[in-house]
């Protein structure tokens, strides 16, 4: 039975980059947002149904997220319409996923993770945090990043103290050291050393 690890953060915590030092360690980790690139690019799964239910979505062959954004400034609603098109696709690609992927540990590596209560079928949850003053610090220095984009982007997403709170593991991502420690020190807690 393959151990199924959730990993979630808010904006700036250093999901992508833990993400990676499993990776590293030799641990596969499944993308939610990659899967969603996959799904909305040229002949991606989704790009059929956008077609059918929002057309001037589609662009070129590929589904524009810029013009997605700009829809759903206009109607929130429209994101009641996409999750309805998204989520059946990116459960597909995970299960795919975790199909040919025979490990005792695979990361999934999930940006809404409570918002669409995955907790509710992985083994355990990983909370990546920093304090809030290095969160802001990390976003505001991306390219085109505003202030009141980083607001509504917190506003969608569970805070950081209910998400430390939920999860059954939290890695402070301060320093790439003691984070790729604690990240071993993880792996060996849920499946034994690797080396073994």
């Amino acid at each position: 039975m393959t151990y199924l690890l959730g990993l979630t953060g808010s904006i700036g915590m250093g999901k992508s980059t833990t993400a990676q030092m499993f990776r590293d360690e030799g641990i596969p980790v499944w993308d939610a947002d990659a899967a969603v690139h996959e799904l909305y690019a040229k002949g991606g799964a989704a790009v059929p149904a956008f077609e059918r239910a929002m057309p001037e979505a589609v662009i070129d062959g590929a589904i524009s997220r810029d013009v997605l954004r700009t829809m759903i400034a206009e109607d929130l609603g429209v994101i009641g319409k996409i999750e309805e098109i998204v989520h059946p696709l990116v459960t597909r690609h995970r299960m795919d996923f975790l199909k040919e992927t025979e490990t005792p540990l695979v990361v999934l590596d999930i940006p809404l993770l409570f918002e669409t209560s995955a907790q509710d079928w992985l083994s355990s949850v990983l909370v990546v945090s920093v304090p809030a003053d290095v969160q802001k610090a990390r976003v505001m220095a991306r390219p085109g990043m505003t202030k009141s984009q980083f607001e509504r982007i917190l506003n969608l997403q569970v805070s950081d103290a209910e998400k430390r709170e939920r999860a059954d593991h939290v890695i402070e991502t301060l320093d790439m050291d003691a984070t790729r420690n604690a990240v071993q020190n993880l792996i060996a807690e849920l499946i034994g050393p690797l080396d073994a």
